[in-house]
């Protein structure tokens, strides 16, 4: 928590909109310094704009980054280093959904494109791997509290089928194993225990990825009554935050807390309990993991 200070610096991917977006003007309202990164170049300077207009007494850099370009990744570090001095938190957010290509006869499209699943783990996965192995020299650099903040999602743990889109699941179950491995490694280490690893998942979020682009104002923007603003997933980030919370689950106007923990619990029960793989979504098993679903997240409301 001690990262979000003012005059501590942050580093954003993916921060010409949506959540991106939304934690930099989340971070800009405490008082901190602000690197920007994103592939989209005209988004990108429409954030720093409104950003910068915020505070002009606080730096505001843009980088336009491909969050697979490992060498470009170096490159922008080396700058950010020379005009902010270092850096205080990161958070790796950018993240695709792609198609794969129509599908060919007598195959599963899914599973006949392998450059689908290739682009859809560059930027997910490496994508956040080549932050981390370019940034962690800068939070190394000196030992007060700095954080690391990757992007995750509920489509990595609970795994739904269906919309032929199996990597941006896949990749975000990576995202989540890897954000789990880097937290233990860098506890364990007393040369990099002032750097706390967060993992954000998010619920359903009306973001780029849904019809909303670059920094538009919330109040502008017209969403399905489900989803949460960016802005309340920064929101909720920052809670998470404050109270040192490795997750940090984010519910939706659509799916509580409860019902949240109560899919979790099924999704890892398929394992304990040898049934089906993905067993909420087989026929025979529907109507049973729909009425224990909802039993169990009405236990947990109490």
């Amino acid at each position: 928590m001690a990262a979000i200070q003012p005059q501590k610096i942050a580093l954003i991917t993916g921060a010409a909109s949506g959540v991106g977006f939304a934690t930099a003007k989340l971070c800009r309202g405490q008082g901190m310094h602000l690197a920007l990164l994103d592939i989209n170049a005209e988004n990108l300077q429409k954030a720093k704009t409104e950003l910068a207009a915020l505070d002009s007494k606080l730096k505001t850099e843009a980088y336009v980054l491909d969050v697979a370009d490992r060498a470009k990744w170096d490159d922008v570090v080396a700058q950010v280093s020379t005009i902010f001095g270092g850096v205080d938190l990161v958070m790796l957010n950018a993240g695709a959904s792609y198609k794969p290509q129509s599908q060919q006869e007598g195959k599963l499209k899914p599973w006949s494109d392998v450059e689908y699943w290739k682009k859809t783990f560059n930027t997910n996965t490496i994508g956040l791997l080549n932050g981390i192995a370019a940034t962690l020299p800068l939070l190394h650099a000196t030992s007060t509290p700095k954080s690391i903040i990757l992007t995750g999602s509920k489509q990595g743990i609970t795994n739904p089928p269906g919309g032929n889109n199996p990597a941006y699941n896949a990749s975000k179950a990576a995202v989540k194993n890897l954000a789990e491995h880097l937290a233990h490694d860098l506890r364990s280490e007393p040369a990099s225990s002032h750097i706390a690893v967060h993992l954000l998942v998010p619920g359903w979020t009306w973001t780029g990825f849904m019809g909303s682009s670059g920094p538009t104002a919330e109040s502008e923007v017209k969403k399905m009554d489900g989803a949460w603003f960016p802005s309340q997933v920064a929101e909720e980030l920052y809670r998470g935050l404050q109270k040192g919370a490795f997750y940090i689950m984010c519910p939706d106007d659509d799916v509580d807390v409860a019902l949240d923990n109560a899919r979790m619990h099924w999704a890892s029960q398929d394992v304990i309990e040898g049934r089906p793989a993905l067993s909420r979504w087989e026929d025979s098993w529907k109507g049973r993991a729909d009425e224990e679903i909802k039993a169990d997240a009405a236990r947990r409301r109490g």
